[in-house]
C-alpha cells in the first residue's frame, strides 16, 4: 500500500497536468505538478494560503465561486487564460467519510488545442461575413424592388379606386380592403428588410437604430429597458453598425436566456473612443465555463464584429450579478 501511494505521488508530481485540493475555508490543501501557469506562483507560495491571499480580487473572486459550486457537489469544465497558456480545468467535490470536505481540480494546458479552436473560430467568422452579405443583397432586393413595386402597385390601385367610386360602388370598397392588405404587405417587406440589414444605422444613427430594436423587443420583454447614448457622441462608420449587431446579440442573449428583469444599454465616448456597455441582472455564469466549449453562434457574431471594427469584446458575469458585455476601442481589464 506504501509503494503504490508512492508511485501515485510520483504520477501526479511528474505528470504533465496539474492538480490541486482546497478546503472549504479556501485554502490549498495540496498541489501536485506545476501549477504556476495558472496561479503565477510556484506551489510554495501556494500551498496553505488562500487564493484571495494570492490572486487580485476579480480572479480571487471568481475561484472562489468556483471552488463553492465543487464543494456543493458540482462537476464542471472550464477554460482558464493565464499569460501566454491556456488551461483545460475540471472542478469537483472530493470526500472523506462520506462528506464533501475539498473541492479538487485538474488542470492541463491545451495552449495548441487553442490554436487550432482559434483557426475554426475564424472560418466560422468568414461564413458569418459571407451570410451578412448575402443578407445585406436580400435586404436591398426587398428594398429596392419588392417594397418600390408594392408601392407602385399601391398607386395603381388609387387611381383604379378613384374611376369606380362613383360608377362602381361595390368595387370600390373591395379595392379598398385590397389596399389595407397591400399596406400590411408593404410594412411586413420594410419590417423584414430591416431585419436583415439595419441600414437606420447608416442612414439615421446609432441611437435610432438601437430605439427600433427595443422598440420590437419590448413586444416579447416584459422587463425594463433602458438606453442612454452620448448624444454628442461621434462614431466612425464602420464602427456604428459593429456597436448594433453587438448590442442587438448581447440584448437577445439576456432576453432569451438569463431570466433577467432589467436589461440596461449605454453607449458613450471615453478617451480611446467609443464604449458600449449591455448590462442584465439575471442568472450570470462563468465565462470560463464558456470558453471551455460552451461557446453559441451569438457570442461568436459578437466577436465577429468586434474583430472587423477593431473593437475589444469583453464578457464580465457572475452566477450572481448578471452579465455585463463591453465592446471598446480601449483595453478592456
Amino acid at each position: 500500500m506504501q509503494h503504490a501511494d508512492y508511485l501515485a505521488g510520483l504520477l501526479l508530481r511528474q505528470s504533465p497536468s496539474c492538480s490541486w485540493l482546497v478546503s472549504a475555508q479556501g485554502i490549498f490543501e495540496g498541489l501536485y505538478g506545476d501549477c504556476s501557469g495558472i496561479f503565477g506562483k510556484p506551489v510554495e507560495a501556494l500551498l496553505g494560503r488562500a487564493v484571495t491571499e494570492i490572486l487580485p480580487r476579480e480572479r480571487a473572486i471568481a475561484w472562489v465561486a468556483r471552488f463553492s459550486r465543487a464543494l456543493s457537489g458540482e462537476i464542471f469544465s472550464l477554460r482558464e487564460r493565464a499569460i501566454d497558456t491556456v488551461w483545460n480545468i475540471s472542478m469537483f467535490p472530493i470526500r472523506e467519510a462520506g462528506e464533501i470536505r475539498y473541492a479538487g481540480a485538474l488542470a492541463r494546458e491545451i495552449s495548441d488545442w487553442n490554436k487550432t479552436e482559434n483557426e475554426l473560430r475564424h472560418t466560422v467568422w468568414s461564413a458569418l461575413k459571407s451570410q451578412e452579405f448575402e443578407r445585406k443583397m436580400a435586404s436591398k432586393f426587398l428594398h429596392d424592388t419588392v417594397g418600390q413595386n408594392l408601392t407602385a402597385l399601391g398607386m395603381q390601385l388609387d387611381l383604379v379606386r378613384m374611376d369606380l367610386e362613383s360608377a362602381a360602388p361595390d368595387a370600390f370598397g373591395r379595392i379598398g380592403e385590397i389596399q389595407k392588405v397591400l399596406e400590411t404587405i408593404m410594412e411586413d417587406v420594410r419590417d423584414y428588410s430591416y431585419e436583415l440589414n439595419p441600414s437606420t444605422v447608416e442612414r439615421a444613427g446609432l441611437r435610432s437604430a438601437l430605439d427600433r430594436l427595443l422598440t420590437r423587443i419590448r413586444g416579447r420583454f416584459n422587463g425594463v429597458m433602458r438606453l442612454n447614448v452620448d448624444p454628442f457622441l461621434k462614431l466612425d462608420p464602420d464602427v456604428a453598425p459593429a456597436l448594433y449587431h453587438i448590442a442587438q446579440e448581447a440584448i437577445e442573449n439576456a432576453v432569451m436566456h438569463a431570466c433577467c428583469s432589467v436589461v440596461e444599454i449605454a453607449v458613450r465616448a471615453t478617451r480611446n473612443g467609443p464604449l458600449l456597455e449591455v448590462r442584465d441582472n439575471g442568472r450570470g455564469f462563468d465565462p470560463a465555463e464558456i470558453a471551455s466549449g460552451r461557446r453559441g453562434l451569438g457570442l461568436l457574431s459578437m466577436e465577429h464584429y468586434a474583430a472587423q471594427a477593431g473593437l475589444n469584446l469583453a464578457l464580465v458575469s457572475g452566477r450572481s450579478t448578471g452579465t455585463v458585455v463591453r465592446a471598446s476601442r480601449a483595453e478592456i481589464a
